[in-house]
């Protein structure tokens, strides 16, 4: 379906609530007619999304306006997955959001059986790339790694070279066939442009300068506990590698953990947890960004329910929280909340 913009602001709630409050309706004896509708949740509040079940958030600063992607979570009862498109989602004060509609389709990739799993979306050369995993056909088994293309950051994103840019035969030291998911790209100060992936093992290559091929051997990187979900980001000159941790001895859902460097291509070194699970999730996956002087970390829960559809594995909710450094550039630990950034960072 065509993307079509649309706001779908939490304010919309709460306004919502304050017209019903202040209309007269008859009201039972011994009951306060306004309880009955109570205040919508904040603006910035958690979950973002509301409406519809949302994952694996992906952050874009573009000028003045930050825009982010998640995969559209629509498993019924008895699934484990079931996810056939990108959405996006833009704001200019991270409490007003702007729908922006499907950006791609799994199918669109004419090569892909489906499975929109996690992406990102980087700009460079004033157009915008999305690496993406999906499941390959029968051709290459497995999930891989496309790339698509767009000139605007809402797409419709379209592929960019006709084929996969990682399957998984390119990493054969994974024992199983779901390897090669959760793409991030990075473009460094010198302007050559990275993508890290994995699942259980983490990887890295250089991209070529025109983004569609890699420029140069894949080198594994793999820090404790990794998981999935590698997120890439630069402040000053430390690098750092954000993932979704799972220390199969002690835990039984995902974290967040992370690692910094002094170069992309490491040595990493860990840092710890980052923080913990997501409420009913057994995923978590980061997304990270500055937007106008304060840095933000995405995660995803599955809080959330709609209508008679709970959260779930395949039923999860886009969150945001402040991230915040100490002085000498470790992350200090996020804690997840409902308010999210409806309230200041704290001290």
């Amino acid at each position: 379906m065509p993307a079509k913009s649309r706001t779908f602001s939490c304010l919309r709630h709460a306004a919502l609530a304050l017209l019903l409050c202040s209309t007269v309706l008859p009201a039972a004896a011994g009951t306060d007619p306004h309880a009955a509708h109570p205040p919508g949740p904040a603006p910035g509040s958690n979950p973002l999304v509301r409406d519809r079940f949302t994952a694996d958030p992906a952050p874009l600063v573009v000028g003045d306006r930050l825009y982010l992607y998640v995969g559209h979570d629509e498993a019924r009862d008895g699934e484990m997955f079931n996810m056939r498109q990108w959405l996006a989602y833009s704001t200019g004060d991270m409490e007003h959001w702007t729908y922006h509609g499907p950006v791609m389709q799994a199918t669109d990739f004419k090569w892909a059986k489906g499975d929109a799993w996690a992406s990102q979306v980087i700009g460079k050369d004033g157009r915008y790339w999305f690496y993406t995993a999906v499941e390959h056909d029968d051709t290459h088994p497995g999930k891989a790694i496309g790339v698509a293309v767009s000139d605007s950051p809402t797409g419709p994103f379209v592929d960019a070279r006709g084929s996969a840019l990682v399957t998984n035969q390119m990493t054969p030291k994974g024992e199983h066939s779901w390897e090669d998911i959760d793409p991030t790209v990075f473009t460094d100060d010198d302007g050559s442009t990275w993508i890290a992936w994995g699942n259980r093992h983490c990887y890295i290559a250089r991209l070529k300068p025109h983004m569609i091929e890699l420029d140069g051997p894949i080198t594994e990187i793999t820090p404790p506990h990794f998981e999935e979900g590698p997120w890439l980001h630069k402040r000053g000159d430390t690098y750092y590698l954000t993932y979704a941790s799972l220390d199969r001895s002690t835990h039984t859902d995902e974290r967040i953990s992370y690692a910094t460097a002094s170069s992309i291509q490491g040595p990493w070194t860990y840092r710890g947890e980052l923080t913990g699970s997501g409420k009913n999730s057994f995923t978590i996956h980061p997304g990270i960004a500055e937007f106008k002087g304060q840095w933000y970390i995405f995660l995803h829960n599955a809080a959330l329910t709609i209508g008679d559809q709970e959260g779930a594995l395949g039923r999860r909710a886009v969150t945001v929280e402040y991230l915040q450094y100490n002085d000498d550039g470790t992350l200090k630990p996020v804690v997840q909340t409902e308010e999210g950034v409806s309230v200041p960072p704290p001290r």
